[in-house]
């Protein structure tokens, strides 16, 4: 019966209103509370204004307590058009209720609801297959809350099993930024399709969200010069490198570092064989206290540590990597370790 008035509820519009349950059950409690008047005997305790509000609530609702009573076949009657008057007004409720989170869960698969959040990472813009892996990598890191925004192109959501908000339309526009509470979030990665289109969104982003930490994927990175213009902290960063895209997202400002690591004439990567059989302390502190560098990793055979632990033990012949103002020589290396053993 429940799921019968449910179906057929379901196909009368009108009756999709919250104000349709809210009518039905003032008007069953108008007409029942007379009837059952008529029905039950001269001064039945049922009737009373105090009592019959309670007796229709929870004969309404089905739970029936049974402290008051028809005693009357008539009021039994009166008492069943109250109960089915209250299974009518809970499904309607029940209706009402299963199309408001139908309606919401289509908004939000279509990407056109208004997101709340804040202290959360932005990504406009979209492209299969990388979009995706961005959003795992991001994930896996802590990032916290992810919103995605992409063109209406991306007519639903194009991750609806990641646990993310979805917002569509044009990135330039700054309604739909707003939509995806660009101007309250964290961080904000712009990954469009070229970089005119990143330019674009820029201007924009920058308008909204003076303070957030921005990243620009580029193809090419000399138009870094263009996006300074709008805001010379926007960091931008190569494309192609997606890794190093949400790295800069959660640890802002390592992308500069990595482009100095590249960057000839700076502090730069090199490699050398040790000739002796070094604890790492030694090597740390060595390189450091000697040549201004720092250890990185150690290869040993096939087998690569990077940040290696300070108690291990570099064998003989092992290769080091370092970072430094310069390749160190043979010679240095040698008059560095020689000997080997423990550092004092």
């Amino acid at each position: 019966m429940p799921i019968f008035l449910t179906r057929l509820i379901a196909r009368l519009v009108f009756l999709r209103s919250w104000l349709t349950p809210v009518l039905v059950i003032v008007f069953v409690f108008v007409t029942s509370w007379p009837l059952m008047a008529l029905a039950e005997p001269a001064g039945s305790d049922l009737v009373r204004p105090a009592n019959y509000w309670w007796y229709f609530v929870v004969t309404a609702a089905t739970v029936g307590y049974g402290d008051f009573y028809p005693v009357s076949g008539a009021g039994h009657v009166v008492g069943a058009y109250v109960v089915i008057g209250g299974i009518v007004t809970l499904t309607t409720v029940f209706t009402k209720l299963a199309a408001v989170l139908e309606e919401a869960k289509g908004r939000r698969m279509q990407g056109v609801a208004t997101v709340t959040a804040a202290d959360h990472v932005v990504l406009l813009g979209y492209t299969a297959g990388r979009t995706e892996r961005l959003v795992r990598e991001l994930v896996a890191d802590g990032a916290g809350r992810i919103v995605l925004c992409a063109w209406d192109e991306v007519t639903t959501h194009p991750m609806p099993e990641q646990d993310i908000d979805f917002v569509r339309g044009d990135l330039t526009g700054e309604q739909v930024l707003r939509r995806a509470v660009v101007q309250r979030a964290r961080a904000v990665l712009i990954d469009a399709r070229d970089d005119n289109e990143a330019l674009a969104i820029a201007v924009t982003v920058d308008h909204l969200a003076p303070d957030a930490h921005v990243v620009i994927t580029l193809r090419d990175m000399a138009r870094a010069d263009l996006i300074h213009y709008v805001d010379p902290g926007f960091r931008c960063v190569q494309w192609h490198t997606p890794r190093m895209v949400t790295e800069e997202l959660t640890s802002p400002g390592i992308a500069e570092v990595y482009a100095e690591l590249m960057t000839h004439g700076g502090a730069n990567t090199y490699s050398a064989v040790l000739p002796a059989a070094v604890p790492v302390e030694r090597c740390q502190t060595t390189l450091s206290r000697q040549h201004r560098s720092t250890l990185l990793a150690i290869r040993t055979g096939e087998r690569l540590v990077v940040n290696p632990p300070w108690d291990a033990e570099v064998p003989a012949g092992s290769t080091i990597y370092y970072v430094g103002p310069r390749r160190l020589t043979g010679d240095d290396i040698e008059a560095a370790f020689a000997g080997g053993g423990s550092a004092r």
